[in-house]
């Protein structure tokens, strides 16, 4: 698979070095989950039955991070673990196009006229409510449109589970009230969170509880305060744990932004500058203030079990 980046307006080398006839699943696809799938596995098929490269076009940073929306707490995909999955469904090519303050202003006859045209494109496909150019004013009918017919256009339905249609939206609710097996079925996997292990307050090991304190590599979503039975992988090992996500409050009174605390059992290595990948399997209990160490110290004992249990029949 390969990686392109695109800023618009497109240069001329860019264009010569991809133009090709090309079937093309557009969308910001943060998430990538099932139905994000499905409109990628879609692509992929009408590609397989036309003999042509199957690609994808995303976007990067996030608009609404761009945009400066009230609302945006982050990414469910950032673009290293995005290109790892887009890779096992079959892509051939990853267009990234750069989203800033200028593309927001790109009409959607420029996007179809100045993108998508001379990358030549011969199929899009896209999901059924996909919105385009400047305040979304373009949508899936325009596209053939606005090509002066010489696109081709496949709209994918919505994907449902038990009646719901799965979206980037309902997994960052789901995930916002700790509710992660639920964002695991939406997304096809468990959410996970990546980050490199930094020198913390280093309590958890005077009380008997060494924790690596994880600084995400990216502004990932995080999830509801709380306590989570979690596996990790480190350097192709898969580790158990339990992950605290908080503000410590049996400690601290005035601290706003959360940390990120693992403690893995049955590890007794040097983590520091380590890179981690930490997949959350099921939520414990939301996180509170102790009246002293020693409840704290009983408590984080109780959580290593349930996560045990967790963990275990999570096999």
């Amino acid at each position: 698979m390969e990686i392109i980046n695109l800023t618009y307006p497109l240069t001329k080398e860019i264009i010569d070095d991809n133009a090709r006839p090309q079937v093309l699943a557009i969308g910001q696809f943060d998430g990538l989950h099932l139905g994000h799938a499905s409109v990628i596995e879609s692509a992929v098929r009408t590609a397989a039955s036309l003999n042509l490269p199957a690609a994808v076009m995303t976007f990067h940073p996030h608009p609404k991070e761009v945009m400066k929306k009230g609302d945006y707490d982050g990414y469910l995909t950032p673009p290293r673990e995005k290109e790892r999955i887009l890779k096992s469904l079959g892509v051939d090519y990853v267009y990234i196009v750069e989203f800033n303050d200028a593309f927001s202003r790109v009409s959607p006859q420029n996007f179809v006229a100045g993108v998508l045209v001379p990358l030549q494109i011969h199929t899009a496909v896209v999901g059924f409510d996909f919105r385009y150019g400047y305040r979304g004013e373009g949508d899936a009918g325009m596209l053939r449109e606005l090509s002066d017919n010489t696109l081709e256009v496949h709209t994918v339905p919505p994907f449902l589970i038990e009646g719901e249609k799965v979206s980037s939206s309902g997994i960052r609710r789901a995930l916002a009230e700790g509710e992660v097996q639920l964002a695991a079925r939406w997304l096809g996997r468990r959410y996970s969170i990546y980050g490199t292990v930094m020198h913390g307050e280093k309590r958890g090991r005077q009380i008997g509880f060494p924790t690596a304190n994880l600084k995400p590599d990216e502004h990932f979503v995080l999830p509801a305060k709380g306590v989570y039975a979690v596996r990790v992988n480190y350097e192709g090992q898969r580790l158990e744990g339990v992950m605290n996500v908080g503000v410590k409050p049996t400690f601290h009174n005035d601290k706003s932004a959360p940390s990120l605390e693992i403690h893995l059992f049955d590890f007794n290595g040097d983590l520091y500058g380590k890179s981690l990948s930490v997949e959350l399997v099921e939520f414990i209990r939301e996180e509170r203030r102790f009246g002293s160490i020693d409840e704290l110290v009983a408590q984080i004992g109780k959580d290593a079990d349930t996560a045990k249990s967790m963990l275990l029949a999570a096999e």
